[in-house]
């Protein structure tokens, strides 16, 4: 669990928005969602709230309204310690491995969707954004009530050296995979191909008194072990190095039925002459640590190609301004735990270092208890890596990584699942996984809501038709408002508002994030 402590969440709360355009179905008004600012959030509020359904793009925090929008979109989450690859995601993992050592990949893009936010967030970040500077920073400096909380983060200069020291930690046990950039790609044959074979010569079938074929694999594995054994233990009487070698061959020989992991390839111990390097560094990014300044203006460069390449923006649409708003800017608390990640917590860019270069950038928030995806972006010069789907397998690695220092930290969220456009189904194909039941909001194997959603767009996952959401507002007056620099409970706020009544707007917000976070978070009330 995070270390509380900190900041409260503050929220300003702007009920269900107009319908907007959707970027599934391309409907102009389809997407109806409600919608909020924060001004500052702890990891656990948001945690909590992305298992009511919201999701963030930059500060701003949304919920799809799932029985009127156009395409419901279900949060989706990985069970990243019990995760199998597919044979699809081990190919990308070879893939790249194969061009680390050797160079030679064929440069043919993958059919499969990249797993990342692509079109939900390039939407998300098309929201009618409200402006932060409709609350004056003098209303959100000290509070009066709850021991003058400060809001706002006094030392963060002082916070940083701290959190490098982390980061740098979590990088120096990045894979240094390592080529060169202009070695040609000879073209591989094609496996569609149909292999000629030529008759079978006769025979008497094989020679039992000669000891059985092995594979050469097998045998230059006995014979470097071999070599091995000898140089350090050359000594030693023969009958002993054989009964050692005899023991160093069983333990090498692979595990029958032990399917490999993800670890097992990205880990994977790369030859002395490997053509290219590959680093994966993780950089906070709010508040931003001088690893991440220093890359800024590169990382932003990689972003505005992507955009333009991949999703056809006019080239003065991708700004540094709309980078740093829908990237950057976090409303995540930087929080540090005796049992967390050595990282911390909050908002970070995994940059992904080719030959000294970034060609890749996931963005993602440590939170409790997931690893959260929030978008990627990469080179399109990188585009046949799959570098989408291969992003996505080095994330749950990161997770089980994370796991080891972190228990409760074991799961992996990608995001919103939407069934309704199959371009986005590729998700579903990271078992084993849970959609979020959007009445009850407790979490239901995959498997169990395909055939709801194949029926119908909209589903309750949830089959105990007496079950309710039990995270519900229950005390409306136990809703924390802050108004006038001072926090208290809405029954309070309510009897000194003057002017109409805000009583529905306040119900339908408590509603949505529910009466434990209601009572956390700070909602601004002007």
């Amino acid at each position: 669990m995070a270390a509380g402590g900190g900041s409260p969440s503050i929220v300003e709360f702007f009920g269900g928005e107009d319908g907007y355009r959707c970027g599934y179905c391309r409907s102009d008004t389809g997407n109806v969602s409600h919608g909020m600012w924060a001004h500052s959030m702890t990891v656990q509020d948001y945690q909590d709230l992305i298992d009511r359904g919201w999701r963030r793009s930059g500060k701003y925090v949304y919920k799809p309204i799932m029985n009127q929008t156009c395409c419901p979109q279900y949060t989706i989450r990985c069970q990243a310690l019990h995760f199998q690859a597919s044979k699809s995601h081990k190919k990308v993992l070879k893939k790249m491995l194969k061009f680390i050592s050797k160079g030679n990949v064929l440069k043919v893009v993958s059919e499969e969707e990249p797993m990342d936010s692509h079109i939900e967030d390039v939407a998300a970040c098309d929201f009618p954004y409200k402006s932060e500077s409709q609350v004056s920073q003098s209303e959100l400096t000290p509070l009066a009530v709850d021991h003058a909380e400060r809001v706002e983060n006094e030392d963060k200069d002082s916070g940083e050296t701290k959190e490098e020291g982390n980061v740098q930690k979590v990088e120096s046990d990045s894979v240094q995979i390592c080529t060169d950039k202009d070695t040609p790609v000879p073209a591989e044959p094609s496996h569609s191909a149909k292999a000629v074979h030529a008759p079978p010569k006769p025979g008497k079938g094989a020679d039992l008194s000669k000891p059985l074929c092995r594979k050469a694999k097998d045998i230059r594995k006995e014979r470097k072990l071999q070599k091995l054994l000898q140089s350090q233990m050359g000594t030693l009487e023969g009958s002993q190095l054989q009964g050692d070698q005899a023991f160093f061959l069983q333990n090498s020989k692979p595990k029958t039925n032990q399917p490999k992991n993800i670890e097992d390839f990205v880990f994977a111990p790369l030859p002395d002459d490997a053509l290219h390097k590959l680093e994966v560094r993780v950089v906070r990014s709010s508040p931003p640590s001088s690893q991440f300044k220093a890359t800024f203006q590169e990382s932003y460069q990689v972003y505005k190609r992507y955009q333009m390449v991949i999703h056809k923006d006019p080239p003065d649409k991708p700004t540094i301004n709309q980078f740093t708003r829908f990237l950057c800017d976090s409303p995540l608390e930087a929080e540090h735990a005796p049992n967390g990640p050595e990282c911390g917590y909050g908002s970070f860019h995994q940059q992904y270092w080719l030959d000294g270069k970034i060609i890749a950038v996931g963005v993602i928030d440590i939170l409790p208890y997931c690893v959260s995806s929030v978008y990627l972006y990469y080179d399109p010069d990188f585009s046949f890596l799959s570098l989408g789907v291969y992003s996505a397998l080095r994330e749950i690695a990161f997770t089980r990584q994370l796991h080891e220092k972190a228990p409760d930290l074991c799961f992996y969220y990608m995001g919103f699942y939407i069934h309704s456009c199959p371009k986005m189904r590729y998700k579903g194909q990271y078992r084993p996984s849970d959609l979020l039941c959007p009445e009850t909001y407790v979490w239901t194997p995959i498997e169990q809501c395909l055939p709801l959603l194949e029926h119908s767009k909209y589903s309750r996952f949830n089959q105990d038709g007496k079950a309710v959401d039990e995270g519900r507002l229950k005390e409306l007056g136990r809703v924390r408002v802050l108004h006038k620099r001072t926090v208290m409970p809405y029954n309070v706020y309510k009897k000194r508002r003057k002017g109409p009544s805000d009583e529905a707007s306040v119900q339908q917000y408590a509603s949505l994030v529910g009466q434990t976070c209601s009572e956390r978070m700070l909602l601004f009330r002007s």
